[in-house]
């Protein structure tokens, strides 16, 4: 069974920044800023999705919310440490993790030693593109990010099945951003911040998508060679997604920034 139950000798909340590494609780606080993100965002699933971020100076462990929390119940502190074969290294007494999500994170994390934070969720623009045949389409700006840039992963059912992990990251690649057919999204990045952002625009982009093919009037395709050229621009310009957004989303968080933010 991949949710184990700690044992009465795991640390107790609440518990203090001192109690790990710099490096580690910045992952820890760093990781409950999205959770808290999405869920004001609305990108939610009740406890259903995750989202983990590699400890750097343990890189074998990764943080994830505990199942059965919602994502606004998460904490820096109330993180689970787990290890890639899924013991719970620290926690609270009868903290579990979700299964699926074990199967999902510790694919990506073993086999990308450059990924340190992985986002899987179920949105509804999300998951409604991905049971479109064709996929993201190129028809927005927003989209144009991911042209030839982005993986597929055919549903296998419920990622319960460990085996399901190979095929998982062979479908990755090196990408950072992934559909999961009738499932939903996946994306990664060095930091959580940079999984972050990319999922926010990754759902924009299957947003505007649902609702231009709403309209029910033909969509304006640019041409491969725009499509390209916008990418490469995204490339250029922006090589690193996070690294400009993510301090103003903290402080939208923190309600420093008053109450206008991302929808």
């Amino acid at each position: 069974m991949i949710a184990k139950t700690l044992t009465a000798t795991a640390a107790h909340a609440p518990r203090a920044s001192g109690t790990y590494s710099d490096v580690e609780w910045k992952a820890r606080t760093d990781l409950a800023a999205a959770y808290k993100l999405f869920d004001r965002l609305g990108m939610t699933d009740l406890i259903y999705t995750h989202m983990s971020a590699r400890i750097p100076d343990t890189p074998d462990h990764f943080l994830i919310n505990p199942y059965g929390l919602m994502f606004h119940e998460v904490t820096p502190d109330n993180l689970v440490k787990v290890d890639i074969d899924g013991n719970l290294v620290d926690g609270r007494d009868g903290d579990e993790i979700n299964p699926a999500g074990f199967t999902i994170h510790s694919a990506v994390h073993h086999a990308r030693p450059d990924v340190g934070a992985v986002i899987h969720l179920h949105t509804d623009a999300g998951m409604a593109v991905s049971a479109q045949a064709d996929g993201l389409l190129p028809i927005t700006q927003h989209s144009l990010r991911w042209y030839n840039r982005i993986a597929y992963h055919t549903y296998e059912g419920i990622a319960l099945d460990l085996a399901e992990r190979e095929r998982l990251v062979a479908d990755l690649g090196n990408h950072h951003s992934m559909i999961l057919r009738n499932h939903g999204l996946l994306t990664v990045g060095q930091d959580v911040a940079e999984a972050a952002v990319l999922m926010y625009y990754l759902e924009q982009a299957c947003k505007q998508q649902i609702m231009a093919m709403a309209g029910g009037r033909p969509l304006i395709y640019p041409s491969p060679e725009v499509c390209e050229h916008t990418a490469q621009q995204y490339e250029r310009a922006y090589p690193r997604a996070g690294v400009l957004e993510w301090d103003s989303l903290l402080r939208w968080l923190d309600g420093t920034t008053g109450p206008t933010g991302p929808r």
